[in-house]
């Protein structure tokens, strides 16, 4: 923890404040880019939300209070506004959030930044039919290995209610892979 101290306090200094933000970006850019793709789908959608995250955890960071990890505010900033380019884009072409994922998944094939197989986009399917707080445990659970009480913080939601989404996501995920 005392790393994180240190850094928060550079981040909030005028005289150490652009190479500590270095410093966080060279720790957590690519974490949170696959955190944010997992949602998001598109590399190109992922590369916004990315600078849009890192924009507000600059402009913000005098905000941080210390009561979660930096880690976990991080993550939080870049879930919302993960959700918060879907929904504007869900908005901007007057389709449901459903319909907007099923397109991303659509485009993954022809993404050249995605390395996957049929496996890996039925999977995909099968994540994006979850509702979207199941979609976010479960790529945070699954794909991140993140911890429960990490997760709590992140998402505001108690251990409890994160380990039985995680569950009926993952037996929702099951039935859907063993129908299609």
């Amino acid at each position: 923890m005392n790393n994180d101290t240190d850094l928060i306090q550079r981040l909030k200094s005028s005289q150490t404040r652009e190479q500590a933000f270095k410093e966080l970006l060279a720790l957590y850019k690519e974490r949170l880019y696959w955190h944010i793709r997992k949602i998001v789908k598109s590399h190109d959608d992922a590369d916004d939300v990315l600078q849009n995250t890192f924009i507000k955890v600059y402009k913000s960071i005098h905000n941080f209070k210390g009561e979660s990890k930096l880690f976990s505010w991080m993550y939080r900033i870049a879930t919302n506004e993960s959700i918060t380019h879907l929904n504007k884009n869900a908005k901007r072409l007057n389709i449901t959030n459903e319909e907007l994922q099923a397109h991303a998944i659509n485009n993954l094939k022809s993404d050249v930044y995605f390395d996957g197989d049929e496996i890996q986009i039925k999977l995909q399917k099968a994540i994006s039919s979850l509702p979207q707080k199941q979609q976010l445990v479960f790529n945070m659970k699954y794909f991140d290995d993140i911890k429960y009480k990490d997760m709590s913080e992140i998402l505001d939601t108690s251990e409890g209610a994160l380990k039985a989404s995680y569950h009926i996501a993952v037996k929702k995920i099951e039935t859907y892979l063993a129908s299609n």
